[in-house]
Protein backbone atom coordinates (compact mmCIF):
# COMPACT_ATOMS: atom_id res chain seq x y z
CA UNK A 1 0.00 0.00 0.00
CA UNK A 2 2.87 2.69 0.92
CA UNK A 3 4.03 1.67 -2.55
CA UNK A 4 1.94 3.35 -4.26
CA UNK A 5 1.03 6.05 -1.55
CA UNK A 6 3.03 8.49 -2.77
CA UNK A 7 2.83 8.16 -6.78
CA UNK A 8 0.46 10.51 -8.77
CA UNK A 9 -0.87 9.29 -12.07
CA UNK A 10 -1.60 11.33 -15.00
CA UNK A 11 -4.92 11.01 -16.49
CA UNK A 12 -4.72 12.00 -20.09
CA UNK A 13 -2.30 13.12 -22.87
CA UNK A 14 0.99 12.10 -24.13
CA UNK A 15 2.22 10.99 -20.38
CA UNK A 16 -1.47 8.88 -19.74
CA UNK A 17 -1.39 6.84 -17.23
CA UNK A 18 2.28 7.16 -15.82
CA UNK A 19 2.92 7.18 -12.21
CA UNK A 20 5.38 9.39 -10.68
CA UNK A 21 6.59 9.79 -7.21
CA UNK A 22 6.87 12.34 -5.11
CA UNK A 23 8.03 13.23 -1.61
CA UNK A 24 6.56 13.44 2.11
CA UNK A 25 6.16 16.77 2.62
CA UNK A 26 4.09 18.97 5.14
CA UNK A 27 1.11 20.08 2.98
CA UNK A 28 1.87 18.43 0.09
CA UNK A 29 -1.27 16.68 -1.62
CA UNK A 30 -2.13 16.35 -5.55
CA UNK A 31 -5.26 16.87 -6.91
CA UNK A 32 -7.31 13.95 -6.74
CA UNK A 33 -7.50 12.34 -10.03
CA UNK A 34 -11.25 13.07 -10.24
CA UNK A 35 -10.81 16.50 -9.44
CA UNK A 36 -8.24 16.69 -12.27
CA UNK A 37 -10.45 14.70 -14.45
CA UNK A 38 -12.84 17.47 -14.23
CA UNK A 39 -10.46 20.49 -14.34
CA UNK A 40 -8.97 18.98 -17.70
CA UNK A 41 -12.67 18.90 -19.37
CA UNK A 42 -13.18 22.00 -18.59
CA UNK A 43 -10.07 23.39 -20.03
CA UNK A 44 -10.69 20.88 -23.14
CA UNK A 45 -8.39 18.31 -23.24
CA UNK A 46 -5.44 19.64 -25.38
CA UNK A 47 -3.74 22.69 -23.89
CA UNK A 48 -1.75 22.81 -27.75
CA UNK A 49 0.58 26.25 -28.23
CA UNK A 50 -0.67 27.22 -24.20
CA UNK A 51 1.32 28.82 -21.30
CA UNK A 52 0.80 27.59 -18.19
CA UNK A 53 1.85 28.35 -14.40
CA UNK A 54 1.97 25.95 -11.57
CA UNK A 55 1.86 27.99 -8.69
CA UNK A 56 2.76 25.97 -5.24
CA UNK A 57 3.37 23.07 -7.29
CA UNK A 58 3.79 20.45 -4.80
CA UNK A 59 3.73 17.12 -6.52
CA UNK A 60 3.89 18.40 -9.82
CA UNK A 61 0.47 16.69 -10.90
CA UNK A 62 -1.72 19.99 -12.50
CA UNK A 63 1.86 21.11 -14.06
CA UNK A 64 2.53 17.44 -15.72
CA UNK A 65 -1.20 17.15 -16.49
CA UNK A 66 -0.90 19.98 -18.55
CA UNK A 67 2.49 19.28 -20.62
CA UNK A 68 1.08 15.80 -21.26
CA UNK A 69 -1.63 17.71 -22.97
CA UNK A 70 0.66 19.33 -25.25
CA UNK A 71 1.27 22.99 -23.59
CA UNK A 72 3.81 24.92 -25.25
CA UNK A 73 5.09 26.09 -21.78
CA UNK A 74 4.77 24.58 -18.87
CA UNK A 75 6.53 26.57 -15.31
CA UNK A 76 6.00 24.72 -12.22
CA UNK A 77 7.21 26.78 -9.01
CA UNK A 78 7.85 25.29 -5.58
CA UNK A 79 9.52 26.59 -2.58
CA UNK A 80 9.96 22.88 -0.97
CA UNK A 81 13.38 21.36 -2.06
CA UNK A 82 12.73 18.21 -1.65
CA UNK A 83 9.45 18.77 -3.44
CA UNK A 84 11.37 20.47 -6.54
CA UNK A 85 13.59 17.96 -6.30
CA UNK A 86 10.85 15.45 -7.12
CA UNK A 87 9.87 17.69 -9.63
CA UNK A 88 13.51 17.89 -11.99
CA UNK A 89 13.91 14.54 -11.34
CA UNK A 90 9.88 13.32 -12.82
CA UNK A 91 10.65 16.44 -15.63
CA UNK A 92 13.68 13.99 -16.61
CA UNK A 93 11.75 11.12 -16.18
CA UNK A 94 9.28 11.93 -18.73
CA UNK A 95 11.96 14.26 -20.88
CA UNK A 96 9.43 17.00 -20.50
CA UNK A 97 11.01 19.71 -23.03
CA UNK A 98 8.36 21.84 -22.40
CA UNK A 99 8.93 22.28 -18.40
CA UNK A 100 10.50 24.55 -16.89
CA UNK A 101 10.85 23.62 -12.27
CA UNK A 102 11.93 27.16 -10.66
CA UNK A 103 12.89 26.94 -6.82
CA UNK A 104 11.56 29.77 -4.96
CA UNK A 105 8.43 31.56 -3.64
CA UNK A 106 5.61 31.68 -5.35
CA UNK A 107 4.47 35.18 -4.53
CA UNK A 108 7.64 36.71 -4.45
CA UNK A 109 7.21 34.66 -8.44
CA UNK A 110 4.29 36.19 -8.92
CA UNK A 111 5.44 39.70 -7.80
CA UNK A 112 8.45 39.54 -10.07
CA UNK A 113 7.47 37.91 -13.36
CA UNK A 114 6.20 40.27 -15.84
CA UNK A 115 5.38 36.96 -18.57
CA UNK A 116 1.63 36.09 -18.89
CA UNK A 117 0.05 32.71 -18.97
CA UNK A 118 -2.99 31.36 -20.58
CA UNK A 119 -3.77 29.02 -17.38
CA UNK A 120 -2.76 29.78 -14.15
CA UNK A 121 -3.27 26.83 -11.36
CA UNK A 122 -3.32 28.06 -7.94
CA UNK A 123 -3.52 25.41 -5.09
CA UNK A 124 -1.81 26.64 -2.58
CA UNK A 125 -1.29 24.62 1.07
CA UNK A 126 -4.81 24.49 2.36
CA UNK A 127 -3.82 25.82 6.31
CA UNK A 128 -2.12 28.79 4.73
CA UNK A 129 -3.38 32.55 3.84
CA UNK A 130 -1.59 31.99 0.54
CA UNK A 131 -4.81 32.03 -1.36
CA UNK A 132 -5.40 35.06 -0.09
CA UNK A 133 -2.07 36.72 -0.34
CA UNK A 134 -1.96 35.26 -4.60
CA UNK A 135 -5.65 36.87 -5.72
CA UNK A 136 -4.79 40.05 -6.08
CA UNK A 137 -1.19 39.38 -7.61
CA UNK A 138 -3.15 37.10 -10.68
CA UNK A 139 -3.96 39.79 -12.54
CA UNK A 140 -0.23 40.69 -14.18
CA UNK A 141 -0.04 36.92 -14.36
CA UNK A 142 -3.05 36.21 -16.87
CA UNK A 143 -3.34 37.08 -19.97
CA UNK A 144 -6.83 38.66 -21.33
CA UNK A 145 -9.20 35.78 -21.49
CA UNK A 146 -6.82 33.44 -20.10
CA UNK A 147 -8.03 30.79 -16.94
CA UNK A 148 -7.13 30.22 -13.58
CA UNK A 149 -8.05 27.35 -11.52
CA UNK A 150 -8.56 27.82 -7.48
CA UNK A 151 -8.49 25.01 -5.01
CA UNK A 152 -9.01 25.38 -1.74
CA UNK A 153 -10.72 23.72 1.64
CA UNK A 154 -12.63 26.92 1.46
CA UNK A 155 -14.01 28.93 -1.31
CA UNK A 156 -12.84 32.42 -1.24
CA UNK A 157 -15.49 35.04 -0.06
CA UNK A 158 -14.27 37.54 -3.31
CA UNK A 159 -13.40 36.98 -6.65
CA UNK A 160 -10.18 39.05 -7.98
CA UNK A 161 -10.78 42.16 -9.65
CA UNK A 162 -11.53 41.58 -13.33
CA UNK A 163 -12.11 37.75 -13.11
CA UNK A 164 -15.44 35.95 -13.28
CA UNK A 165 -15.98 32.49 -12.09
CA UNK A 166 -16.55 30.15 -15.04
CA UNK A 167 -16.99 27.13 -13.16
CA UNK A 168 -17.37 25.94 -9.22
CA UNK A 169 -17.71 22.35 -7.95
CA UNK A 170 -16.94 20.69 -4.45
CA UNK A 171 -15.32 16.83 -3.89
CA UNK A 172 -15.49 16.06 -0.78
CA UNK A 173 -13.58 18.69 1.39
CA UNK A 174 -12.14 19.71 -1.90
CA UNK A 175 -13.70 23.45 -3.17
CA UNK A 176 -12.59 24.30 -6.59
CA UNK A 177 -13.42 26.42 -9.39
CA UNK A 178 -11.99 28.16 -12.66
CA UNK A 179 -12.00 32.14 -13.48
CA UNK A 180 -11.50 33.75 -16.48
CA UNK A 181 -9.62 37.26 -16.88
CA UNK A 182 -11.91 39.69 -18.48
CA UNK A 183 -10.67 41.54 -21.48
CA UNK A 184 -10.30 45.37 -20.47
CA UNK A 185 -12.82 46.81 -22.34
CA UNK A 186 -15.29 44.56 -19.98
Amino acid sequence: MSQSRNKVRIIGGAYRRRMLPFPDAEGLRPTPDRVRETLFNWLGQDLYGKSCLDLFAGSGALGFEAASRDARRVVMVEKSRKAMESLQANRQLLQAANLEVVAGDALLYMKNRRERFDVVFLDPPYDSDLLQQALPLLADLVNEDGLVYLEARQWPEALPVGFELVKRDKAGLVQYGLLRRLSAEA
